[in-house]
């Protein structure tokens, strides 16, 4: 037995794996180099830097959500409304003098309702489009219903009004919808009398 503990090839495998863990350990064991903790602490950093990026972003990009939710949520209900301003409108062009007289209270509840309607409107920074007859189209917030030649008017510019157009902030719910004239001749300048 005697020449089994000197012989190395057949020392226990158990103790050798004991050993080489233990040289490991003592390897592990050594401190770092400084470029070693250096280089880690970059990279720590780098990442820190990364994640405090992200995170004011998510929290930029959700104070900007927030705020489009609460000034845009309402415009599905609001162009559901257009047609409540409408049909107000419509019945109050349609009452004649005689109607008026004879039902003024009802007249005048009319339109309490459309200017209530309005106000809530505003309120929630819904903003009625009304163009003027004479001002120049505009693609953005009015839609072209019909195109005519009108005499002494300028091609491209408004020459009647049929509904108006609404927006909610900078979006447009409805255009207003308006007749164009297509007129190719020049604009001639209104007589005075002397």
């Amino acid at each position: 037995m005697a020449q089994e503990e000197e012989n190395p090839f057949l020392d226990d495998p158990e103790t050798i794996e004991e050993q080489e863990l233990e040289a490991q350990e003592l390897e592990d064991l050594e401190p770092p180099s400084v470029d070693d903790l250096e280089a880690e602490n970059a990279q720590l950093k780098d990442r820190l830097m990364r994640a405090m990026a992200e995170t004011e972003n998510i929290r930029k990009r959700g104070e900007r959500d927030r705020r489009e939710a609460e000034l845009y949520g309402g415009t599905k209900l609001a162009r559901d409304l257009l047609s409540v301003h409408d049909n107000l409108g419509r019945a109050l062009e349609n009452l004649d003098d005689l109607l008026r007289e004879n039902n003024a209270s009802l007249v005048e509840g009319l339109e309490l309702t459309q200017r209530e309607l309005l106000s809530v409107f505003e309120k929630h920074k819904i903003l009625k489009v009304e163009p003027e007859i004479g001002e120049k189209f505009d693609a953005k917030l009015h839609q072209a219903m019909f195109e005519a030649p009108v005499p002494n008017t300028q091609k491209g510019h408004i020459i009647q009004v049929m509904a108006p157009g609404f927006v909610i902030g900078t979006r447009l719910i409805r255009a207003a919808q308006v007749g164009v004239s297509s007129n190719t001749d020049p604009v001639k300048p209104e007589k005075t009398e002397e």
